[in-house]
This record gives structure tokens, C-alpha cells and sequence, in this order.
């Protein structure tokens, strides 16, 4: 089958309730593209009867290509392994509940055909998070743009548009600690963007509880910068020059005014900041450390239980080794 020009990837993990709302809805947006195009979903070990729903998609449009994961590996890997499959000289990563509008898809492939290798979909509020969300979200990025070299878009998830050759690049990518917003933003290319506003979920509810977003959060962060480590050589620094200073001026009071050293209290106070600095600095190490552990050990990125649709004889693009 010759290759389509267009590749939607769509993970979904419980999502039995979208699926037949995304394929009505994103289906004649792609018939008026006039280009071919095939979407590629990835079931990411879902425990609802997504898998089902997916299967008899195909049975009534056979551009409908499905992939089943053999356990839920995070929607990050699952993408991933949808961009592995996809075949399109242009590549969609969009989310199946609609709260990305398919409309905008058009928009997207216009902006690629004028020159752009990648087009994001930025929103243009978050007004639906609350003040507490987006207040985090805001700072969480100033953070990322000021201890990363590589410029992550603010605003910008995975719904965007991406040339081939930049899925290329990805593909090679091997790390398996998986922050997507900072795998697409480090190969670089010619980038666009266009503005949009999310919508609810069309059914049922979201999987980001609020533990799983600091996961994500700290995913980004020491992914992608080195700075969580180095700026404890500046800590130590200023430490050392405080208790340097402190010293100085102990031994002054004593020697000058015959003031008597401060007792227990004192001395317990500072040796508990100092010990929680300590501890800190460890486990901040430790996230380096739990991501070399990962890396080193070289598993497969996903591991795939059944296809349809797509050929089984051709492996897929997994991250090189």
C-alpha cells in the first residue's frame, strides 16, 4: 500500500466512551484534505472495552490501523510507539477525547504545505484549569526556559503537525524516560504555530491526577537539564561562606566582648538545614541516578500484543539501543 501523505496518531487508554465520537468527527475533516492518510491508534493497556471499539472502527474503514500495547506504559511511550507505526510524510499526534479540535487540522496542513516542518497547536487560554493549575503551570515553564538549553513552547502539548523528517529524528531518539513536549522541541526545524482553545472531554474522566502531573513535571525537569545538579556547587559555596562569616564573628564576640558562643539551640538548628540540604542534594541525585538506571538496563520502550492493519513482517522504528 503506497504511503500516506497524512498519519494521525491517537493514544488511548480508557477512552471506550471517545472513540466513536473522534473517528464521526475526525473522519470527513481528513476526506476534504484530499491527500491519503491513515490513523494509527495506540491502546495503551486500556481496561474498558477501547480495544473493541477500536477493532470494529477498522472493520468499517480499513485506513483505521490499531495498535494494542501488552500493558499500560504511560501516554508518552504510547505515542511513541504510534509515531514508531506511523508511515505519513506528515505526522498528527492528537488526543482522542476532543478536547483538541480536528477542525484545526486544515490549518495545520496548510501552514506544512506553505514550508513549515512543524506546526504546534498553542492554546490560547486555560482558563478551564483554575487559577492554582495554571498559576503552577506558568512557573513550571519560566523554570524550564531559564534551566534549558532546548526551547520548549509554552502552551503547547502534543496536539501539533510534524514532517517526516523530524519524526525521523524522534525515532531515533533512545531514551526511555519519555518527556514528549522535550523530545519534539529538541530536533529544532522550521516551527509555526497556530492558536486554539481546548474543550472539555467529550466522555468520561481525566487519567493526570495530581500525582502523576508532579511526575511529569519532574520528568521534564530532569530530562531535559543538568541544572538541578550543578546548582549545588553554588549551594555549598554560599554554605561555606556563611559559616565562614558566622566564625569570624563568633570568634570576635568572644575574644573582643567576651561574649560566650551560642549553646544547643542554635547549633541543632543549624545542623538540621544543613542535614535537609543534605538529604535533598541526594534525592536529587537520585532521580539522575534512577534514570541511568533505566537507560543502562536497555528494555524495549514498548512492547506491542497484536496489530491490525499495519504490517506484522516490518518492525517497527523503535528508539535506536
Amino acid at each position: 500500500m503506497d504511503a500516506p501523505a497524512i498519519s494521525i496518531v491517537a493514544p488511548a487508554y480508557n477512552e471506550a466512551k471517545n472513540i466513536a465520537a473522534f473517528v464521526a468527527a475526525i473522519t470527513p475533516v481528513l476526506e476534504g484534505l484530499g491527500e491519503p492518510w491513515e490513523i494509527v491508534f495506540v491502546d495503551d493497556g486500556s481496561r474498558d472495552d477501547t480495544i473493541g471499539l477500536l477493532v470494529a472502527a477498522r472493520a468499517t474503514e480499513p485506513r483505521i490501523k490499531v495498535i494494542a500495547l501488552a500493558r499500560n506504559f504511560g501516554k508518552d511511550v504510547a505515542l511513541s510507539a504510534g509515531l514508531a507505526h506511523a508511515r505519513g510524510r506528515a505526522v498528527i499526534p492528537i488526543d482522542c477525547d476532543l478536547q483538541h479540535p480536528v477542525e484545526l487540522i486544515p490549518e495545520l496542513v496548510a501552514k506544512w504545505r506553505a514550508g513549515a516542518e512543524m506546526v504546534l497547536a498553542v492554546r490560547t487560554t486555560r482558563a478551564e484549569e483554575g487559577l492554582v493549575r495554571r498559576s503552577l503551570a506558568g512557573l513550571y515553564y519560566s523554570l524550564m526556559q531559564r534551566m534549558n538549553d532546548v526551547a520548549i513552547p509554552r502552551n503547547a502539548g502534543d496536539f501539533r503537525l510534524l514532517d517526516r523528517k523530524i519524526v525521523d529524528v524522534i525515532n531515533q531518539m533512545p531514551e526511555r524516560c519519555r518527556f514528549m513536549k522535550g523530545i519534539f522541541a529538541w530536533p529544532g526545524f522550521k516551527t509555526e504555530t497556530v492558536p486554539f482553545q481546548a474543550r472539555p472531554r467529550a466522555g468520561g474522566d481525566s487519567g493526570w491526577s495530581l500525582f502523576k502531573l508532579w511526575r511529569f513535571a519532574l520528568d521534564g525537569l530532569f530530562s531535559f537539564s543538568t541544572a538541578p545538579l550543578k546548582i549545588w556547587t553554588y549551594i555549598g559555596g554560599l554554605a561555606a561562606a556563611g559559616a565562614f562569616v558566622y566564625l569570624a564573628i563568633t570568634i570576635v564576640q568572644k575574644l573582643v566582648w567576651g561574649i560566650a558562643a551560642p549553646g544547643y539551640a542554635s547549633l541543632l538548628i543549624v545542623m538540621l538545614f544543613f542535614s535537609g540540604l543534605h538529604l535533598l542534594s541526594n534525592g536529587i541525585q537520585g532521580e539522575y541516578l534512577a534514570r541511568i538506571f533505566e537507560e543502562v538496563k536497555g528494555r524495549p520502550l514498548f512492547v506491542v500484543s497484536r496489530k491490525w492493519g499495519l504490517d506484522d513482517d516490518a518492525p517497527p522504528r523503535d528508539p535506536a539501543p
